[in-house]
C-alpha cells in the first residue's frame, strides 16, 4: 500500500517541536536520528555546529500515517523558508512503484536527490515538481526488524 505523509523541516528547533507535536498527539518517536550519526562522508562534512540536528525523526498518528521531520543544515539551510518549509512525503510498497510516482511527479520539475539505495536501507528520492511543491519519494529496501 502506498501512503502519503507530511514531512516537516525546521531550522535548529525539529526535537522542540516534535516534543510539543508528541504531547498533542502521543505514542512515541521510533527513531531520532541526528546529523552525527549518519556515516562519515568526506564529500559532504557535518558541521560541529550541526551535528545534534536531527536528521530524521517520525511520529506515527495512526496505522496509516505518521507526522515526520528533520532540521536543516549545510547547503539546505540557505534555502529555509518558515512557512513553505514542508515535504509530501510517498512511501511505497515496491521500487517499481516509487520510480514511476518519482519519474512522473518529477516531470518538469528539479530533481534534487535522484532515486538511489540510501545507508539507512531504503530506496529514495527528492524533487521539487513544476508547481513548487517539494516531494519525497522512498521505498524500504531493508525495513527494519521488529
Amino acid at each position: 500500500m502506498t501512503t502519503v505523509n507530511v514531512y516537516l523541516t525546521f531550522n535548529g528547533n525539529c526535537l522542540e517541536a516534535f516534543e510539543f507535536y508528541k504531547s498533542v498527539f502521543g505514542g512515541e518517536f521510533p527513531y531520532v536520528g541526528k546529523y552525527k550519526d549518519m556515516p562519515a562522508d568526506e564529500n559532504h562534512p557535518v558541521a560541529p555546529d550541526e551535528e545534534d540536528r536531527i536528521m530524521h525523526i517520525s511520529l506515527p498518528i495512526s496505522q496509516e500515517t505518521a507526522l515526520m521531520g528533520c532540521d536543516t543544515g549545510g547547503e539546505w539551510a540557505a534555502n529555509f523558508a518558515q512557512g513553505n518549509n514542508f515535504s509530501i512525503s510517498i512511501n511505497t510498497d515496491s521500487k517499481e512503484s516509487a520510480d514511476r510516482l518519482f519519474t512522473g511527479l518529477s516531470d518538469g520539475g528539479l530533481v534534487t536527490m535522484p532515486m538511489a539505495s540510501t545507508f539507512w536501507g531504503d530506496y529514495f528520492g527528492m524533487f521539487t515538481d513544476q508547481f513548487g511543491i517539494n516531494w519525497m519519494v522512498s521505498f524500504a529496501e531493508n525495513p527494519p526488524q521488529k
